[in-house]
């Protein structure tokens, strides 16, 4: 298979971006159908942190940070870069240097499906970053890949321009082709939950307004008054 680099990508619209800004991980998740949401081992070394815009994706050989190092010379402002392996490997394969050099080229944030380093030094700098692993190890800088060529990551197929959106919650994905639909769907799920919220506060329970009493009764789930009552139907 050809190695390569693709320059320029297609991009989600600015305003689209900002607007995906104010929701959040697993309302998207959620409202898209319950799709796109990245394996739970990606954890993010920022707390209270969101990150979202287009993916810029690296795919390199495990152990061997090349191709990193020639996404970003592509990396354009508000991206999020999506680092993937052939190979299983939790290496670190950015460390400070290359942070800072992502920082410089305005990239919000990486998710990797490997290893970092130099954890505190990027912690310092308040560069978001969502890995499965921190690990000392080194990498080489000499097998060839691809920068923005569809990958998998975290268990979800990314490909180059779809957007990224990650917090403390994870990471989910949402495809260039479902961005309108997955905005205006979560919007009508805040608009559903806000609705929730007022019905917890006028002391409503969630059995009643999610109609749960018919599920216990088919799940034959027994109430009791007390203790006593509990040991009696027991005997």
């Amino acid at each position: 298979m050809e190695k390569y680099v693709l320059k320029n990508i297609t991009r989600p619209d600015t305003q689209l971006i900002e607007e995906f800004k104010q929701l959040d991980v697993s309302t998207v998740y959620e409202a898209q159908g319950k799709i796109g949401l990245m394996n739970y081992h990606l954890k993010p070394i920022l707390d209270n942190t969101l990150i979202c815009g287009p993916a810029v994706t690296a795919v390199c050989h495990a152990g061997d940070n090349l191709m990193i190092h020639a996404a970003i010379e592509v990396c354009k402002p508000g991206d999020v870069l999506v680092i993937t392996t052939v190979g299983e490997g939790v290496a670190g394969m950015i460390g400070e240097l290359i942070v800072t050099a992502l920082i410089k080229r305005g990239v919000q944030g990486v998710i990797i499906d490997s290893g970092i380093r130099d954890v505190a030094q990027i912690r310092d700098l308040g560069f978001p970053i969502w890995t499965k692993a921190v690990f000392s190890q080194g990498t080489t800088k000499s097998k060839g890949g691809w920068v923005n060529a569809p990958t998998v990551c975290g268990g979800v197929s990314v490909e180059p321009g779809d957007l990224i959106m990650a917090d403390d919650d994870g990471v989910v994905v949402v495809k260039k082709g479902d961005l309108q639909f997955a905005l205006e769907s979560s919007k009508q799920r805040l608009k559903k939950e806000e609705g929730t919220k007022e019905k917890i506060a006028r002391g409503e329970i969630s059995l009643d307004f999610y109609n749960l009493r018919p599920t216990l009764e088919k799940e034959q789930v027994v109430y009791y008054e007390d203790e006593t009552e509990l040991n009696k139907g027991k005997a």
